[in-house]
């Protein structure tokens, strides 16, 4: 049986994610997500869809605790193997975000660049990602994720945005659909040994209010949710129609 496209992606794809445009960010995340904890060096973090470590292995070499769950075997390894190169120790494991085996143990979660949420195949599954997020915190932790933003596609061509900000090529023609907010759409690139792969992509676009009815449900009281550009998360960007993804930030 095939795996889901967001498993088989990541079979062999760990030096060429550590050279996507999107990834180039971590050093200006790491900052923000610094400053919303307040520096406190003793906040136990995880990173849930760590893939290679970036943010994790950023924030250990600040002087942070942190765990790193993934269910790539590739990526976990190039996440240790760069963790050892830079002398610091984070804890990855090889853990379902669905299935997150953590209870009331983390100041603050994190989910980067689509790690995990919103990927899967039903909106139930997305929620329980989110529902073992917030499980996996401590009684006033946090939750810092970014996610889709649905208000994008209803003006713009996730086709055109993918093929411009990436090394992966969407073949089929615009597949959003309305009624599901989800888009559906075969993607090819090259693995880590030039081994042509195609997929089919299935993504789910949130609105504001759809993540606000989430997070409420699971107890949180502060919610906030921005703009998200690459590298420079802020609570002073408003988010817009020309957001690709949001920013959220969630508070008991």
């Amino acid at each position: 049986m095939r795996k889901p496209w967001y498993e088989e992606i990541f079979t062999n794809y760990a030096e060429k994610y550590d050279n996507e445009s999107f990834t180039q960010g971590t050093i200006g995340e790491v900052d923000f997500i610094e400053k919303e904890i307040n520096h406190d060096k003793n906040s136990k973090i995880l990173d849930v869809g760590c893939g290679t470590g970036r943010h994790a292995i950023e924030l250990a070499r600040r002087g942070y605790e942190v765990t790193g769950i993934d269910l790539s075997e590739k990526m976990l390894n190039a996440a240790r193997e760069k963790s050892q190169q830079k002398g610091v120790s984070v804890d990855f494991k090889a853990a379902d975000a669905r299935n997150i085996p953590f209870q009331g143990e983390f100041d603050l979660v994190i989910m980067i660049c689509e790690g995990a949420f919103p990927l899967m195949e039903t909106d139930e599954m997305n929620f329980q990602i989110l529902k073992n997020a917030a499980k996996a915190l401590k009684k006033n932790g946090k939750l810092i994720f970014t996610t889709l933003n649905g208000l994008y596609p209803l003006f713009h061509s996730v086709k055109d945005f993918i093929n411009s900000e990436s090394n992966f090529q969407v073949n089929s023609e615009n597949t959003f659909d309305l009624m599901a907010f989800r888009d559906r759409y075969q993607l090819e690139t090259e693995d880590d040994d030039g081994n042509k792969i195609t997929l089919n992509c299935d993504e789910r676009y949130y609105v504001p209010s759809e993540i606000t009815w989430f997070l409420k449900s699971l107890d949180f009281n502060e919610i906030d949710i921005y703009g998200c550009k690459l590298g420079e998360f802020s609570r002073d960007d408003p988010l817009t129609t020309e957001d690709y993804e949001m920013l959220v930030i969630a508070e008991y």
